[in-house]
């Protein structure tokens, strides 16, 4: 639990997104898929909250909002296909995705720089964000991946998929509540895994003030990769 707990927040604080990528392959050894996704949602937002005011000066409101509002949108949207469609297409075809374009990216010399589209562009991004949220917990992949190929630099790009993430997990959070999704036992682990994702978070954060804007670009793409291929497995893997 504790080692789940550590590196899932040692990841939210090295690239602001990630918990569940780490953390969760690790708790579903232990845990009911039901718990420890409640767990990662939970950790998510102790994690991030505690590495947003290293950040907040590079959020701007402006850059964010675009996003964020949208994908608040969106959660609704996605959460009422969800009682109509299999998520496992979904998960397929946007570890598909990640896995394309991360190695893409990766094996490319320069950034790629997308100008196109503007605001309206973030928008559409920041919804469909929302909308995978809803329907498969994937709200972070699409605008952390459009956000790596706008041209930003470390410290803005954190700033617009970190402060997305935490908002739309946070009203996951509370629809998670609603939906008595948060027992005591959900309660008691999130209390047993505070310490280890507190420290790892701390120690994420102090890692990210050490990279370059090159080196923190290379580490998400690697991470979005690692999502895409953990999706894909997710998808394809025996049911039981």
């Amino acid at each position: 639990m504790l080692a789940g707990a550590f590196a899932g927040g040692f990841v939210s604080g090295l690239a602001g997104f990630g918990t569940g990528l780490v953390a969760l392959g690790i708790w579903l050894h232990a845990l009911q898929p039901a718990a420890a996704s409640t767990l990662v949602v939970a950790c998510s937002v102790v994690a991030q909250t505690q590495t947003m005011p290293a950040i907040w000066r590079a959020i701007r409101p402006a850059r964010v909002l675009p996003f964020v509002v949208p994908g608040l949108l969106g959660v609704p949207v996605g959460t009422a296909l969800l009682l109509h469609l299999e998520p496992e297409p979904f998960k397929l075809g946007m570890g598909v995705l990640l896995v394309a374009f991360s190695a893409f990216l990766l094996l490319r010399r320069r950034p790629l720089r997308v100008r196109f589209g503007g605001r309206g562009a973030d928008g559409l991004v920041g919804f469909a964000g929302g909308v995978l949220g809803g329907l498969a917990g994937l709200s972070g992949a699409l605008p952390t991946l459009w956000a790596s190929v706008r041209g930003w630099g470390k410290d803005e790009r954190r700033g617009v998929f970190q402060a997305f993430n935490w908002t739309v997990l946070s009203a996951t959070l509370v629809a998670h509540a609603a939906w008595g999704l948060i027992t005591a036992e959900v309660g008691w682990l999130v209390l047993v895994a505070l310490p280890g994702t507190t420290i790892g978070a701390w120690l994420g954060a102090r890692a990210y003030k050490r990279l370059s804007d090159r080196r923190f670009h290379e580490a998400v793409l690697a991470l979005l990769l690692a999502s895409g291929v953990f999706l894909v497995w997710n998808a394809l893997g025996p049911r039981h």
